[in-house]
Formats: C-alpha cells, sequence, structure tokens
C-alpha cells in the first residue's frame, strides 16, 4: 500500500486510465456494474463537498489577500488576476478556432446518444447543505467584512475550516480519486465512448502544450518591454524555476528556486520576496489556460452550449476560484469544479473527465504559473520604481 501511494497521484491516474479501459473490454456487465454504483456515491459525497470546499478556501484566502502592504498588494494581484484572465481567454479564442475542426462534432454528437447508458445497483442521495452559488458569495462577504471589520476570531473558524477541507481533499478525495476514474473510463470503454474520446483529446492536449509556450512568449515579452530587456534571456533565466516546477508540480515547492532566478532578472529583493510567494497563490495563468481549454472540448463533444459570454463568465469566476486552490497535486481542478458545475451545467462525469485531463497534464501548467510569476515580479517592481522616483 505504502509503495502504491509513492507512486504518486499522476501515475496512479495514468494507471487508472489505462487499467479502466482494458478491463472496460473483458468484464461483464454485473461487474462494471459494482464500480459504477461506487462512482454514483462517491459523485454525490463530491456533489455535497464542493460547496464546503468553497466556503472552507475561500474565505481565509479573500481575508488573507486584504492583509499586506495595500498598494504594493493592489498592483500584484490586479496583474495576476487580469494575466490569468488572459489567458483563460486566449485559451477560449484559439479553442474555438481549433478544436471544431479537429473534433468531428456531429459523429461524436451520435456517438454519445447511442452510448449504452450503465445504471448502479442503488444510489444514496446526499444533498449539500447549500448551492454552489449562495457558498460563493457567502465567502465573499465574510472574508471581506473579517478584513475590514477584523474580526479575528471568526477568521479563527473559517481557518480552523479551512483545515478540514483541506485535510478531507488530501485524505479522502485525491486517494479516491484514481478508483474514481478508473471507474469513468471502466464504464465509457464497455458503454463505446472511450476510443474516440482519447483521439481527440490526444490532438487537444498538443494544443494546450503550444499554448502554455504562447503564453509564457507574450508575457515575458511585455515585462521585457515595460523594464527594458530582452525578453527572451529574461525567459531564459526563469528556466531553472520552470524546470523545477515540471518535476515537482508544485508551485510552492519551487518558490526558493523561482525567487532566486527572479532576483537574477534584476527584481529588487524585497518586491521578489514579495511578489513570488504571493503569486505562487494567486497566479494562475497556466492552470486557467489548461482547464478552460478541456472545458471548451467537453462542451463541443457533448453539443453543450460554449458561446463567448458564457465563457467569459467562466473564465472571470475561475480565476478568482484559483486563488482558493490547495496547495495538493490537483487542488487547483478541485477549486475548479465549482464554476464548472454551475456556470458550465458540467455533470459528475464530465467533472471526472475534467480531473484526468488536468492532471495528466498537471506539471506543465504548474511550470507555466510558476515562470511568469517572474514576469509579474518584473513589471510590479518597475512600476513601484517609477513611483518611488515621481
Amino acid at each position: 500500500m505504502m509503495k502504491i501511494k509513492k507512486l504518486g497521484l499522476l501515475p496512479l491516474i495514468i494507471i487508472s486510465i489505462i487499467v479502466g479501459i482494458a478491463l472496460g473490454n473483458v468484464l461483464p456487465l454485473g461487474a462494471v456494474r459494482v464500480f459504477t454504483t461506487f462512482n454514483a456515491l462517491f459523485s454525490q459525497f463530491l456533489g455535497f463537498m464542493v460547496p464546503l470546499i468553497i466556503v472552507g478556501l475561500v474565505t481565509p484566502a479573500i481575508a488573507d489577500v486584504g492583509k499586506g502592504a495595500k498598494r504594493l498588494l493592489l498592483i500584484t494581484v490586479l496583474l495576476a488576476y487580469c494575466d490569468t484572465v488572459l489567458s483563460g481567454l486566449l485559451s477560449y479564442s484559439v479553442g474555438s478556432w481549433l478544436f471544431p475542426s479537429l473534433i468531428n462534432t456531429q459523429e461524436t454528437f451520435e456517438q454519445v446518444k447511442s452510448a449504452t447508458a450503465i445504471e448502479p445497483y442503488f444510489t444514496i442521495n446526499i444533498p449539500a447543505l447549500f448551492d454552489i452559488m449562495s457558498g460563493l458569495v457567502f465567502s465573499f462577504i465574510a472574508g471581506l467584512c473579517i478584513t475590514s471589520q477584523r474580526l479575528n476570531n471568526l477568521y479563527g473558524v473559517f481557518s480552523d475550516l479551512s483545515k478540514v477541507v483541506d485535510a478531507v481533499i488530501r485524505n479522502v478525495i485525491i486517494p479516491i480519486l484514481p478508483l474514481y476514474i478508473f471507474g469513468i473510463f471502466l464504464n465509457m470503454t464497455y458503454s463505446g465512448e472511450v476510443y474516440h474520446m482519447v483521439l481527440v483529446f490526444a490532438k487537444i492536449i498538443v494544443v494546450i502544450f503550444a499554448l502554455h509556450i504562447i503564453i509564457l512568449l507574450y508575457q515575458f515579452s511585455i515585462a521585457g518591454a515595460i523594464v527594458k530587456k530582452n525578453p527572451f534571456v529574461l525567459l531564459k533565466t526563469m528556466l531553472p524555476a520552470y524546470f523545477t516546477a515540471l518535476g515537482t508540480s508544485s508551485s510552492a515547492a519551487s518558490i526558493p528556486v523561482t525567487l532566486q532566478q527572479t532576483i537574477n532578472n534584476g527584481v529588487s529583493k524585497g518586491i521578489a520576496g514579495f511578489v513570488v510567494p504571493l503569486c505562487a497563490t494567486i497566479h494562475m495563468s497556466g492552470s486557467v489556460m489548461k482547464i478552460t481549454a478541456c472545458a471548451l472540448t467537453i462542451c463541443i463533444l457533448n453539443g453543450m452550449p460554449h458561446d463567448f459570454m458564457l465563457f467569459f463568465g467562466f473564465i472571470l469566476l475561475l480565476s478568482i476560484m484559483m486563488v482558493a486552490s490547495p496547495g495538493v497535486p490537483g487542488g487547483s481542478i478541485m477549486a475548479a469544479l465549482a464554476p464548472l458545475a454551475s456556470v458550465l451545467g458540467f455533470d459528475s462525469e464530465a467533472q471526472a473527465l475534467m480531473i484526468a485531463l488536468y492532471i495528466a497534464m498537471d506539471s506543465f501548467g504548474t511550470a507555466c504559473n510558476v515562470t511568469g510569476d517572474g514576469a509579474i515580479a518584473l513589471i510590479v517592481d518597475k512600476v513601484t520604481k517609477d513611483s518611488v522616483e515621481e
């Protein structure tokens, strides 16, 4: 069991997908229904937890963002949020242009309609304590009030709730995810959906990889123009941070390297020491780009609405939710389940697909996030120096 845990989440997810597809061709219906039943129960638990995840993570996150050097904090947060939203919009624009030609929409829709539905043996209804949007609105109100009114006792309550939610994600949801995803791909293989889906997403992953390179190029081109330095030299200096994040899949674990390389790019130690740790939490351009591209793909595959205004609202909300993502592998996609369900209307199967796809590309998104933090720090350093000189 310990050896299985040491494999890490990504290898377990990949194994789950491969084994699910392989066994979906040989297992009888009765065995498939066992896993379908487990997935139905787990999806009910997940639906119960999502609003609590929002309140437990977003409320203290909003309160924490409000505590700090006001002007410097405002500049950093504004830059990080705008860049994250821009990455999502770029992903949607490229996806709207390319994905329809990569996906045979009519053929896919007919496959989904003709797929064999597999019913669980039984289900248990676990209603959420409150709906997703109610939780999100409450989190904003509570977080802002904690900051403005200095409600330290209330902050302590939500901070403890955050620890409870984080413990559930670490010790229950994340460990069970491989089995849940195994059940999804087992079900899809048995019902005849999986092969076309795998082929489609192989094409989409290539586009996503290209997009994360484009995002880094435009981030450092803008930063280089502002600080009047060669953007390619600046980006090259940040490569150790990129590869550290690629290997660890963790923004937090990459902070020491990101900090040093940012300083090597000429950012003052004080600004780098403030911006880099903060952006490790709030600047999620690579994550939002991936989630947007995968969500758009699933919408196209299933004939769901995917117009610009719908996705614009989704990206704005998603970029806020990323601030609250817990620091565990797959934490960002767990925080993203709320807007995926409330804005795009994703059911449990679509959410499971999103989780599998996101984790399969987790390292590249994290590397994009971390490397882009260096570009944000360059701009903040330049802006603050200019304001001091004035």
